[in-house]
């Protein structure tokens, strides 16, 4: 664990996560997903700013992955969540692909206080020794703490944007029923409801009535981890719930099963992805962030 006493590690510098975990933020994947698939996509970082950072959240700092348009200010603002897996390369790559494009994204390591997923070796382990010791009021702190650095490092947080990934698209959720300045939010194959437990005490579903922005649920048909009777739950108390809130929108891709997006996973449905991907630029856009 990093030491938040320790000067030199200020939030609004690069560090060196290896002095804590071997690998470098944003590089590689985890073993429990190896071998990637030839088709994964990379980005490269010409005429970008990115590269790892470090936000203070409490009493530690937190580190993440931030891509931005080399000397540009007053950016929107795009919080990326990562997976399971962390802020492997894919979730890099995705800031990458937002940074091309003109915002500043950044994906903090939600993970850094209860260990390293890249190291496990199945999605079992990473569910019973990281992801079910991750409080959710834990969580939401580290994503105020990033928007806080976002906004003393170029971006312009009158439009922001938070998307996020399975684990992170449960978050994407949860942050847009918690964060007021949230202009809108897109989660992808995010479960709205599940058990509740002293980490996460309450669904997505459960915080409709406290949406501050519109959501675009993006989700498989084929997706056996999420029911379809759970998404139709979600709209029906999103049609009763805030204007804001009536304003989401699901697309339900037929032949797509859960990480349909993941492009490094022979999941990856690449018509699906790129069609999500359009629509989570569109609607970016559609509601101020772009």
């Amino acid at each position: 664990m990093l030491n938040p006493d320790v000067d030199s590690l200020v939030p609004h510098v690069p560090f060196n996560r290896r002095t804590f975990i071997k690998a470098a933020l944003g590089t590689g994947f985890a073993a429990a997903v190896l071998p990637v698939s030839a088709q994964t996509i990379h980005t490269d970082t010409e005429g970008l700013e990115a590269g790892e950072i470090a936000v203070r959240s409490g009493g530690t700092l937190v580190p993440a992955y931030r891509a931005q348009p080399m000397g540009k200010t007053h950016l929107p603002v795009i919080i990326v969540i990562h997976e399971a897996f962390g802020v492997h390369e894919h979730i890099a790559d995705v800031c990458r692909r937002f940074a091309k494009l003109g915002y500043l994204a950044i994906a903090p390591d939600l993970f850094v206080r209860e260990g390293d997923p890249m190291a496990l070796p199945t999605i079992q382990q990473i569910s019973q020794q990281i992801l079910n010791k991750v409080p959710d009021e834990q969580a939401l702190a580290d994503l105020d703490a990033t928007v806080a650095w976002a906004g003393e490092h170029g971006g312009d947080l009158k439009r922001l944007g938070v998307t996020g990934f399975c684990w992170g698209g449960r978050m994407a959720w949860l942050y847009a029923e918690h964060e007021p300045r949230l202009k809108a939010a897109v989660a992808w194959y995010g479960r709205v409801v599940g058990e509740r437990t002293p980490t996460n005490p309450a669904n997505p579903l459960d915080r409709v009535a406290d949406l501050r922005a519109p959501v675009l649920g993006l989700y498989g048909l084929q997706d056996q981890s999420i029911p379809q009777d759970s998404l139709e739950q979600m709209k029906q108390a999103i049609a009763q719930g805030p204007q804001v809130a009536r304003g989401s929108q699901f697309v339900v891709y037929d032949d797509a099963g859960h990480a349909f997006f993941a492009d490094y996973r022979p999941s990856y449905k690449k018509a699906d992805a790129e069609d999500g991907w359009r629509r989570t630029l569109a609607w970016f856009k559609q509601h101020g962030v772009a």
